[in-house]
């Protein structure tokens, strides 16, 4: 549970039709598997102790008695454990029989949460054996079952763990979550971060999509965890089949699910902290609604007729199963990766043809040096100009070679624009930064900071001034992972007139360039890209060796990996995970790329750059939002320039 996370189980056991027996030992069975895992809480499926085709024995006493014997059989297991754990049973009060999920922990059932909504079309008929619940109350005696020092009541729960507040656990069953109002967002508004559904959800084709879609977008909705257990093998197939299948889902996200038609238990681990973190964020998000346990006349399903209890976890560190990507901002999946970088150059150029448009821009010029981020940020003006269906000679591109200038990258700069068709001009700047050097006493000799800004700025003004000369604007080709750690040079390469790049990371920066190589039809273009590709990314500030061709300043050796420090960028900031959190996550997702002290030293790196660097963050230039994360000063990113990194570094030698 150390960082939020919470191990989860959706459970299917083999069950025999109406033989509790069978059933209650198959489930305890699964339990003990769970208590191995260190599973805190299971979920198991809709009247999985009879099992769910029992139809009209549902009306014999001796069922219903043993299904009460078996439920109280499977708490006594429980009795060292601290597990939260569900099982579907029949339960009858009130005269009408009731489906419910028995909610049982620490040797005893806590409660009987009922089913609200009853499908009673196609194939389900449930209306003919249970009564809906509609807000009334009820008191289950289990004494003569065995339970003898607790009376849990029949009625709508949610259960707050007072080891871990982020933790609250709701309960729906089945139709409950397929109906125009679900029960869940009852839940979720009344509090509950974790909702378990049990369900019986017979299979027929196309169902499992639709299922899946469901679960993970009722959970996106809530911005909860959802836990979706559906009973398997074992019911009966006189008109239906049940495959199983269960789903564990996180704010959208699905974390693990089973294979259709095999028992047995899914597993993962949620992040509660996590979706807090978001609900926090999210201004339209309810306030989780004040409780008064003194009134339940005002409605259904409403504030007042949803219980709140509590239970206790044993706190301990949660071994994560579930997988973090390395690139987070980037797809695992070739053909969801594909679609993803063409919809973010749509983004882009539209984002740009827009400006250009507004600003009666004759043209658009740009600075491009055979690195990525130019490289991007020309592909993007190609496909603006486009759009407004105009020639690519009215981009303008820049190279400005100078003390540090290889000849591999001046060569595919220029490759680059002939194959694009774009007006290609070349200023070398090395004199007037000379002149410049001489101007305020600088030694050449001295290769320090005000040597290497010193080119940036110069090359700006060039590109500033020779959009004057032809009636355009500056297009910024600075990316994200740059601004994050304030990689860019104040005035220099950090201004432009639009920043098309200020919300790709790195990382993908390299992916929407390859997918345009990739698809391309011209053999010329595609050549280059993938040796644009394969550069080392370099400012190319500091002077070449003497042969002009070996790059003496990598930037990765300098700030660190790109591909950590947008992990960080994304859980660090995106989420707003703590440091230390941030550490784990990396070290787990990394393991055996990077030495531990390795991932320590940039992680503060990273911390240290991303708040000493914010002044610069505070005055960028215009540029579209493109995905989640973004530090547009005037978007979603406000941070006062002068805040102190202090607290995040300490946390990283917790």
């Amino acid at each position: 549970m150390k960082d939020g996370f919470i191990k989860v189980a959706a459970c299917t056991p083999e069950i025999q039709v109406a033989d509790v027996d069978f059933n209650v030992d198959k489930i305890i069975s699964q339990f003990e598997k769970c208590r191995e895992e260190g599973v805190k809480v299971a979920v198991f499926p809709e009247l999985c102790i009879t099992g769910y085709t029992c139809q009209d024995l549902f009306f014999q006493n001796a069922l219903l008695d043993k299904a009460m014997e078996g439920v109280v059989k499977i708490a006594k297991t429980t009795a060292d454990s601290d597990m939260l754990v569900a099982v579907g049973v029949p339960v009858r009060a009130n005269g009408k029989l009731y489906n419910c999920a028995a909610a049982i922990q620490d040797g005893e059932v806590r409660a009987f949460v009922p089913k609200t909504h009853l499908p009673n079309y196609n194939e389900f008929y449930e209306a003919r054996h249970f009564a809906p619940y509609r807000g009334e109350c009820a008191a289950i005696d289990l004494r003569e079952y065995g339970q003898l020092e607790f009376i849990p009541p029949m009625e709508q729960t949610i259960f707050v763990c007072e080891e871990i507040p982020e933790l609250v656990v709701g309960f729906e069953l089945c139709e409950d979550l397929w109906v125009a109002d679900p029960v869940s967002n009852y839940l979720a508004k009344a509090g509950a971060t974790l909702i378990c559904n049990l369900s019986a959800s017979d299979e027929v084709i196309g169902k499992d999509s639709y299922r899946r879609q469901l679960v993970s977008n009722q959970s996106a909705r809530l911005v909860a965890g959802y836990i979706y257990c559906s009973a398997g093998d074992g019911e009966s197939t006189q008109d239906m089949v049940f495959s199983g299948h269960n789903i564990i889902a996180e704010n959208g996200s699905i974390l693990a699910e089973s294979r259709l038609f095999e028992n047995g238990i899914t597993i993962s681990e949620i992040d509660f902290k996590k979706l807090v973190f978001e609900r926090r964020k999210i201004s339209t998000y309810p306030a989780s609604a004040e409780w008064d346990y003194s009134s339940k006349d005002s409605g259904f399903l409403d504030k007042d007729n949803i219980s709140r209890e509590r239970f206790s976890l044993e706190i301990g560190e949660t071994a994560l199963t579930r997988k973090f990507a390395k690139t987070p901002f980037i797809p695992s999946n070739q053909a969801e990766r594909n679609e993803r970088c063409h919809l973010i150059l749509q983004m882009q150029s539209h984002g740009l043809m827009k400006r250009i448009a507004h600003t009666h821009s004759k043209t658009v010029v740009i600075g491009i040096s055979g690195g990525l981020d130019s490289t991007l940020a020309l592909l993007v003006c190609v496909m603006a100009m486009d759009l407004l269906k105009r020639p690519h000679t009215d981009i303008v591109a820049v190279t400005m070679p100078c003390f540090g200038t290889t000849k591999r990258t001046r060569s595919n700069a220029e490759i680059l624009c002939d194959a694009l068709g774009v007006t290609f001009r070349e200023v070398d700047i090395s004199k007037a930064v000379l002149q410049h050097f001489e101007d305020i006493g600088h030694d050449y000799n001295d290769h320090s900071v005000v040597f290497e800004n010193g080119q940036a700025r110069e090359r700006t003004k060039v590109l500033m001034n020779i959009a004057n000369q032809v009636s355009g604007m500056v297009v910024g080709t600075g990316d994200l992972s740059e601004l994050a750690l304030g990689w860019a040079t104040y005035n220099g390469d950090h201004m432009s007139m639009y920043g098309v790049n200020a919300s790709i990371p790195k990382t993908l920066v390299r992916h929407i360039v390859q997918y345009y190589g990739d698809t391309c039809t011209s053999d010329t273009l595609r050549d280059v890209l993938y040796d644009i590709l394969d550069t080392p990314v370099s400012p190319e500030l500091l002077p070449t060796d003497e042969s002009g061709t070996e790059m003496t300043q990598k930037t990765e050796d300098l700030v660190g990996p790109y591909e950590l420090h947008d992990f960080f960028l994304y859980y660090g900031i995106r989420w707003g995970f703590e440091p230390s959190k941030v550490k784990r996550l990396a070290k787990y997702a990394f393991e055996g790329d990077y030495p531990d002290q390795v991932i320590d030293k940039w992680l503060k790196t990273f911390y240290r750059r991303f708040f000493s660097q914010q002044f610069k963050r505070s005055c960028l230039p215009d540029g579209a939002k493109i995905g989640s994360v973004t530090l547009s000063p005037r978007g979603d990113w406000r941070m006062p320039s002068d805040a102190v990194a202090k607290l995040w570094l300490e946390d990283i030698d917790k």
